[in-house]
């Protein structure tokens, strides 16, 4: 094939669950959208063995069968001669084939009903313990809000607590949306804090409180590494302080809500003072009045992008081209967190939102290409996940979708999905009762639940 824009890469070094029974398939005649924020290709091949994504190609020139054979050098007949892998091929007849969404920071597979106490595990108020809390112990890979968002296309996501009675949520976790019961892509990939009106009524009514409890953390965290930290005058619980330990140090990243342009500088200042702290900045609903002083800082932001109002006093300076600003500043920015926690199969209008946004007189969106991304290759890298997920790449996990128009478009939808290779099913709940009702015939009893 020629054109290559990658070859087949080594194996992870990363320890990513990946599934033995992922399927080896090539997808010929695709509209591919890369993910890393270019233009969709006519004519595209990928191809996808083991869970992992060996080739993407332009596809021009040549034309596969129902079949394409391989040399699988790593097996061998009786004869020692290397095996010969037949691997599908699915032709897409133009079809537009994409990452799988990356949906960023929301709270999927950690409740049935919200509003019932017991079957949510969002949040853990009541809890003695705050930063040691660990969200992948509670998350279900068999929740409906996972079967619902995977039917949108999303593959992976990282998913947090609330906060509770402290300013720290906890830890939260990168997990895929596969139907296996294994779920958890990273535990423990991030802690998450909560600063801005929120973080100080939690820590004593006032920012002065939730500035005072942040800090403190930090050095008792510092403290404990040097084998200086006395609980009995602690704050902190042992596992919350032991919990900070890689925060402190680099090697956990540090999501920190905040909204207001003065309160997102505060953040910056922070990393000023913890050098090492890798932060990542959640909701900035007035991130382009900071814009030129995150893009200094690195800090890359997870936003909401239709965060347009000033429903609260730290969003004063609130608007939909809070994201183009910044992303025109040189900030990494991603769609997704607070305004897309609960329903992350949105974050493709969201997205073309954006993309509308750009052709209104004096505001600022974003390119389709750029759109993409902030659903895709972006999350994925603000995650840790960086040329693993949410791009069509060699050496990337096989997630996959094969939509029936432009995923930006409202009226599109996903027709086949592949995460780790493997093609998922797209039946929920929803489309049972869609299916359930089409055509009830009114003479019958009422069915039974099929649950």
């Amino acid at each position: 094939m020629k054109r290559l824009f990658t070859l087949a890469a080594a194996c992870s070094a990363l320890a990513f669950t990946a599934s033995v029974a992922a399927q080896d398939v090539t997808i010929i005649n695709a509209k591919l959208a890369i993910g890393d924020g270019s233009e969709p290709i006519n004519g595209g091949v990928i191809r996808i063995r083991g869970g992992t994504i060996v080739l993407v190609d332009s596809g021009d020139g040549e034309t596969l069968g129902s079949s394409d054979d391989y040399l699988d050098v790593s097996r061998r007949d009786a004869s020692g001669q290397p095996l010969v892998i037949s691997v599908p091929v699915i032709d897409a007849k133009g079809a537009w084939v994409t990452p799988g969404i990356f949906a960023a920071v929301t709270d999927i597979g950690v409740f049935d009903v919200s509003g019932v106490r017991n079957s949510n595990d969002g949040g853990a108020s009541d809890s003695r313990f705050s930063a040691a809390l660990d969200i992948s112990q509670a998350i279900n890979p068999a929740s409906e809000h996972i079967a619902v968002s995977r039917a949108g296309g999303v593959t992976r996501a990282t998913v947090a607590h609330a906060p509770g009675d402290s300013i720290f949520a906890g830890q939260g976790a990168t997990i895929d949306l596969g139907v296996d019961p294994e779920p958890i892509t990273q535990a423990r990939s991030f802690q998450m804090v909560v600063l801005g009106e929120r973080g100080a009524r939690i820590a004593g009514g006032g920012r002065t409180a939730s500035n005072l409890e942040l800090r403190n953390a930090m050095a008792e965290a510092q403290a404990y590494v040097a084998g200086a930290w006395e609980g009995e005058d602690a704050l902190l619980t042992r596992p919350d302080v032991q919990s900070l330990v890689p925060v402190i140090s680099g090697k956990q990243k540090l999501y920190i809500h905040a909204e207001r342009a003065s309160d997102i500088r505060k953040v910056i200042a922070l990393k000023q003072e913890f050098p090492k702290l890798d932060i990542v900045l959640l909701g900035a609903s007035e991130g382009w009045l900071a814009a030129n002083a995150l893009a200094a800082s690195g800090i890359p932001v997870i936003a909401d992008p239709l965060d347009d109002l000033p429903s609260s006093f730290e969003q004063l300076a609130a608007t939909q081209s809070n994201v183009g600003r910044m992303r025109q500043a040189g900030v990494k920015v991603a769609i997704g967190g607070i305004g897309a926690f609960e329903q992350p199969r949105n974050l493709t209008q969201y997205a073309g939102n954006l993309v509308a946004l750009s052709k209104v007189p004096r505001a600022s969106g974003l390119t389709w290409g750029q759109a993409f991304a902030s659903i895709t290759s972006i999350p994925a890298e603000i995650s840790g996940l960086g040329g693993k997920a949410g791009i069509l790449q060699a050496g990337a996990m096989g997630d996959v979708v094969m939509w029936d128009g432009d995923p930006l478009e409202l009226s599109s939808n996903p027709t086949r999905v592949f995460i780790d290779g493997i093609e998922q099913p797209l039946s929920n709940h929803q489309t049972r009762l869609r299916d359930r009702y089409r055509d009830l015939d009114e003479s019958d009893l009422p069915k039974a639940y099929d649950w």
